[in-house]
């Protein structure tokens, strides 16, 4: 069964439909509190909430004890890409326009514990070493997502810049966008780093990628962006800033298409 079998098949079910709307409402909860919405069984929770994830729909993490459930619209976006934007006229963006096609909208910002956490995940039929070089070296940068160069340190305490493309700075941008830190480097398999937006005017904010190869040369990566106290931020990386693009949703399927076709989604 394909990936988009697999969404169809999750969200064809207005159980599971419900569910994705109770951790739009708010993310990082626990199967204890979802089963509290919902008039059914632990056990029934549980068996729709692994078929979310096994669609990929839905991203489970480990906090202490507990295991909080987050969205992934990934998924979503590609189908998207794929199943509606190319029927109309305006390129694929917003994830709005998916919620009214599908009744769920996407989103993944959520407040659990005080905090602001964004969970992204994606499968590609690509080698990590592959997936790793694509993020942080900028000949593969320029060629998805906003298509801009980055500068990476890979070290701890070594710098990150995002830089503007010869587009942007047509439009007046400078030429540094983005700034942090790299907190932990280990290749091909996990980079933590600082993230600002230097035009957002907002504090830095801690992004993930983690990189695990999952079996017959499919890679499966997971990016965990903490904007706690950034809500501009959270804005434009949700993809939910006006004009601003797809943020993460759309960056993280144009990398899959690239490395999985040999071209971008909007080249």
């Amino acid at each position: 069964m394909s990936d988009d079998d697999l969404a169809f098949k999750a969200l064809a079910d207005p159980t599971r439909r419900f569910l994705l709307d109770l951790l739009f409402a708010r993310e990082g909860r626990t199967l204890g509190e979802l089963e509290s919405e919902v008039e059914m069984t632990r056990f029934g929770v549980a068996k729709h909430l692994r078929v979310l994830e096994d669609a990929g729909l839905v991203v489970s993490r480990r906090s202490g004890r507990e295991k909080l459930h987050f969205l992934n619209p990934v998924p979503i976006k590609l189908i998207h890409d794929r199943w509606i934007g190319k029927f109309t006229e305006r390129p694929a963006g917003a994830l709005a326009d998916l919620k009214r096609e599908l009744e769920s909208d996407m989103t993944t910002t959520k407040t659990a514990e005080s905090r602001t956490v964004q969970v992204y995940r994606v499968y590609i039929k690509a080698t990590p070493e592959a997936i790793w070089e694509a993020i942080t070296k900028p000949e593969w940068t320029v060629k998805f997502g906003y298509q801009a160069p980055v500068e990476y340190d890979l070290r701890p305490g070594g710098a990150f810049r995002g830089l503007a493309s010869d587009v942007m700075k047509e439009h007046g941008a400078p030429d540094v966008l983005i700034d942090g830190e790299v907190i932990e480097a280990d290749p091909p398999r996990r980079l933590v780093q600082t993230w600002r937006a230097l035009f957002l005017d907002e504090p830095f904010t801690r992004l993930t990628y983690e990189i695990e190869d999952d079996g017959a040369g499919v890679s499966r990566l997971t990016v965990t962006h903490d904007v706690t106290d950034a809500p501009k931020t959270a804005l434009q990386t949700a993809g939910d800033a006006p004009g601003a693009g797809g943020g993460w949703s759309q960056t993280l399927s144009d990398l899959k298409t690239l490395l999985e076709t040999g071209e971008a989604l909007y080249s």
